[in-house]
């Protein structure tokens, strides 16, 4: 089915209580998930959400909450360390911190999916314009990482107009087949779906 009739078709189905997400999943075939590396981050023309963001920073920002560098040794407490993973969607870090963020908060925010990256959450140099910049980067962005043949991920909420949720789902599609090793030979086939809907396969240009 044409996308945005797809995306119509799940807009007519019974609304539910509560906003839904709206969900694209791609399907994968001829890959290796443990040889092929399939990652990616893939930056969105529509933001979907607001994501609470945290710094590692030489010292406290006014435009981000942040734990300076002096403040990283109270975190060797696990349960002090997992507290504050979990108190955020994701964190970025000034540059050259990084080696003492890795050692100090990797054990938690790499399984996580949380770890500031070259790609992604790194801040250069250290003013409130690039940790500004890196924020709304952070916002606009979803991580990529297959873990099984299938990619499954939000692209949008039912808010959003059809054009937003249109326009995310073709950024998020060319960015996965971008990142595999064949392109789009490796798509065995790509679905919409909504939080409590059923799937709609789409055919995608």
């Amino acid at each position: 089915m044409e996308l945005k009739k797809a995306l119509e078709e799940l807009r007519n189905q019974e609304k539910k209580k509560f906003e839904q997400s709206v969900d694209l999943i791609v399907n994968l075939k001829g890959v290796d998930i443990k040889r092929d590396n399939i990652s990616a981050v893939i930056t969105l023309p529509h933001k979907i959400k607001d994501k609470k963001i945290c710094g590692f920073l030489t010292k406290r920002s006014e435009v981000v909450d942040s734990v300076s560098q002096p403040e990283f040794a109270k975190y060797k407490d696990k349960k002090d360390l997992k507290k504050l993973v979990n108190k955020y969607d994701f964190f970025i870090a000034v540059a050259p911190l990084m080696p003492a963020v890795a050692t100090t908060f990797g054990k938690v925010l790499g399984p996580a999916g949380k770890m500031p990256t070259p790609q992604l959450g790194l801040v250069s140099p250290e003013t409130d314009a690039a940790i500004n910049a890196q924020l709304e980067k952070v916002s606009k962005s979803v991580k990529v990482k297959a873990k099984e043949p299938s990619i499954k991920l939000c692209i949008g909420r039912e808010k959003m107009s059809d054009e937003q949720i249109l326009e995310n789902v073709k950024a998020v599609y060319d960015g996965i087949v971008a990142a595999l090793p064949t392109k789009r030979e490796n798509v065995r086939n790509v679905m919409i779906k909504m939080t409590m809907t059923k799937p709609i396969k789409v055919e995608m240009k």
